[in-house]
């Protein structure tokens, strides 16, 4: 198991970790929404964030940062409940100085995780950072 930052060719891989995990966890996203973020992540999202990716194998989970932020962390749909996500999370606190994250409140497996790890809820906004009807938790350390 080796994390590392992410390089270009990681692209495919890193979508494919993006798809399977955001269908087994984001029930409650509207087909025209995955859509949408499916377009914006690797367009409008990646190339402002430090990326980190988990391989064993393969590359089972990634996470994307901006400053002490944690703005993404997802894991394939297949490595979920292996310890992959609790792994890149303590690396993104003790390495990178991670402190807070916003989390979708229908997420409710997500939310209980960064719990798990001593995240608590500080705030709440009504709309998703692309302006959409999704409930956003703001949880930090």
């Amino acid at each position: 198991m080796e994390i590392k930052q992410y390089v270009s060719t990681d692209y495919t891989p890193l979508m494919e970790v993006w798809e399977s995990a955001v269908r087994a966890t984001h029930d409650f996203l509207k087909p025209e929404d995955f859509n949408f973020f499916q377009a914006a992540i690797p367009n409008e999202y990646l190339p402002n964030l430090a990326i980190y990716i988990l391989e064993d194998a393969g590359i089972k989970a990634f996470a994307a940062v901006s400053g002490t932020a944690l703005e993404m962390l997802f894991v394939h749909a297949d490595a979920r409940g292996k310890g992959y996500g609790g792994k890149l999370l303590q690396f993104a606190i003790a390495e990178l100085g991670i402190q807070e994250v916003d989390v979708n409140e229908q997420n409710e497996q997500a939310v209980g995780f960064y719990r798990k790890y001593g995240f608590r809820q500080v705030g709440r906004l009504e709309k998703d950072g692309a302006g959409k009807d999704y409930p956003i938790l703001q949880l930090s350390l």
